[in-house]
């Protein structure tokens, strides 16, 4: 099934190159809208960098996982979407396509700006009742405007809470480290849900990242959870293709050591977002973006053995 109407030449333009999804399990969709950025556009282009760059993949066989998502995936192509209407127009034909698609598959989109999982989370409240969320970012996004904005990719996480669609005690943000005034960075803190900061990961990966997978895995618990990845999350000599760079962040090694270990959780949904190709270097960026996505798949087809 192609969601949108792009007619991409050949299957070097799908993930992993993966056939057009039809009745496969897993489906990769793209979110191609970035008109509710702050800084430097051109994530609507993330979603064909990071198909490209996951043809380095070869075969898919993860080396921790041991299997491929490949034979249970399938690729839906770029939503179609009305980039010049206003953005509440825009979040409801997310919605409306993304609940679609959920109704069949396990999804996951790539943005895009990071206002378009506000649309995603509402459709997934639909199907899945309300959530927990895993939010990967350098920023807390919990601002109740944004440079004047009412809403965009600075304050979903703020919309999220106060609709209801994630349960603030069930909400954990990796990777924080922006400016911003207190009420916003402590936002999810101060409503119940967990923080690890950028500053508090600093130096910890493999077996040193163990005891922040157990909190996280014994806050989540059994819980429907959705996964939103922000690319700048890492640190920007990690990637630097992103609208708003700031340095201090993860490293590739931690964001992937979190993703294999908890891939047990009662994951429903992905997205991974702000990939802006027009401010890359040598495919650091959409590589990365690429690599997370084929490893959340990863985890979820393991779990099916």
């Amino acid at each position: 099934m192609s969601v949108g109407k792009f007619a991409y030449a050949s299957n070097s333009n799908r993930f992993l190159a993966a056939p057009e999804l039809a009745q496969q399990a897993f489906a990769v969709v793209g979110v191609p809208f970035d008109g509710a950025v702050t800084n430097r556009p051109g994530a609507r282009f993330g979603p064909q960098d990071i198909r490209r760059a996951s043809l380095m993949l070869c075969d898919g066989i993860h080396p921790h996982f041991n299997v491929t998502p490949l034979g249970l995936l399938g690729d839906g192509y770029d939503m179609a979407l009305p980039n010049a209407s206003p953005l509440v127009e825009v979040r409801q034909q997310i919605q409306t396509q993304a609940a679609a698609l959920m109704a069949r598959h396990h999804c996951v989109f790539l943005g895009g700006d990071h206002s378009v999982t506000l649309p995603l989370l509402r459709a997934a409240k639909t199907q899945f009742g309300e959530l927990a969320l895993i939010h990967f970012d350098a920023h807390c996004d919990t601002w109740i405007d944004h440079f004047g904005e009412p809403s965009g990719h600075g304050t979903w996480t703020y919309e999220a809470i106060t609709e209801g669609l994630v349960s603030p005690q069930h909400t954990v943000q990796i990777g924080l480290r922006s400016s911003g005034e207190r009420a916003a960075r402590e936002y999810v803190q101060d409503q119940g849900g967990l923080i690890f900061t950028a500053r508090q990961l600093r130096g910890l990966d493999g077996a040193a990242l163990a005891p922040v997978v157990a909190q996280i895995r014994e806050r989540i618990g059994s819980r429907p959870c959705y996964l939103t990845l922000d690319i700048d999350c890492l640190d920007p000599a990690f990637a630097p293709g992103t609208g708003t760079p700031e340095p201090g962040g993860m490293t590739s090694s931690q964001v992937l050591t979190l993703l294999e270990d908890l891939s047990a959780l009662n994951l429903v949904g992905m997205d991974c977002v702000e990939v802006a190709p027009a401010y890359d270097h040598a495919e650091l960026t959409s590589t990365a973006a690429a690599t997370f996505v084929w490893t959340y798949l990863c985890g979820q087809v393991a779990k099916r053995f």
